[in-house]
């Protein structure tokens, strides 16, 4: 089946989904519904005493959800139960919540737009730069995002023709080059910022997207170069790609005096920003 790993944002919180193009079908993480209609502190135990509760009236919709690989707060990729729109239908008339309704009306959305997507891809550059702004991104971040998500896509693609399996393979070549261009293993990065669920990339400045696209497109270009063959030669490619974005951020740093790996996150930069337009 070939699918697609995406997040959607509802009233600004993040929703984990993936579409299957086979199926022409999204499926969602009810962990993430969940926490978004109950805005619970632990929504996977609420998810948990729910599904026990369907099981006993007899629903099928307990029994029969799918469960899919989608990357979590580590950045590493686990089995996550999820349903698709009409099972998620039934599901909301088991939470009581006052977003019941906004949820249904922004799920009947998502499920229109992907299929509007099919047949104009620019439509889903449009979406992502909507999102953004709605979220108070600057428009030169958000032109710096979107194509960081170009580049990504093309590293990946390479990935993917070389045989490298998605989930652990992706996270683990990920970090590498994380770690290669900036000193820091994805987690440690993540940390240093302050994040948990939130997006590494989502909460990266300006020169810090950048550099890291410069690791990634270093990559995938050196990959196209020397063919690697095996994990392992992909392994060693990833470092190579990292240390290239790596020598032009220390080069930076010594002309700056100034670090390009910070604490800052989006919280705090949309904020700024905030505070600079009120001047």
């Amino acid at each position: 089946m070939t699918k697609v790993n995406a997040i959607q944002l509802f009233e600004d919180k993040k929703v984990r989904t993936t579409w299957d193009a086979e199926q022409e079908k999204w499926y969602i993480s009810i962990i993430d519904v969940i926490e978004v209609l109950t805005e619970s502190v632990n929504p996977r135990k609420y998810w948990s005493v729910l599904k026990l509760r369907l099981k006993k009236e007899g629903s099928q919709l307990a029994t029969n959800c799918s469960q899919l690989k989608m990357q979590s707060s580590d950045g590493k990729f686990y089995k996550t139960d999820v349903a698709d729109t009409e099972q998620l239908f039934r599901l909301i008339q088991s939470i009581p919540s006052p977003k019941a309704e906004p949820f249904k009306l922004w799920l009947a959305q998502i499920a229109s737009e992907r299929l509007d997507e099919m047949q104009d891809p620019e439509l889903t550059i449009d979406r992502a730069l909507e999102q953004y702004l709605q979220l108070g991104y600057s428009e030169n971040w958000i032109n710096q995002r979107l194509k960081s998500i170009e580049i990504r896509k093309e590293l990946t693609d390479e990935w993917k023709g070389r045989g490298i399996k998605e989930g652990q393979q992706f996270a683990i070549l990920t970090d590498i080059i994380t770690q290669s261009w900036s000193g820091k293993t994805t987690k440690e990065y993540k940390i240093l910022k302050g994040l948990k669920k939130e997006n590494l990339r989502d909460n990266m400045t300006n020169t810090e997207l950048i550099l890291n696209m410069l690791a990634e497109a270093s990559t995938k270009d050196i990959s196209k170069a020397v063919n690697p063959d095996t994990f392992e030669d992909n392994i060693n490619v990833a470092k190579q790609g990292g240390n290239v974005a790596n020598v032009a951020r220390k080069e930076l740093e010594a002309k700056t005096g100034q670090k390009v790996v910070t604490s800052s996150n989006a919280k705090l930069m949309l904020k700024s920003k905030s505070s600079e337009n009120k001047k």
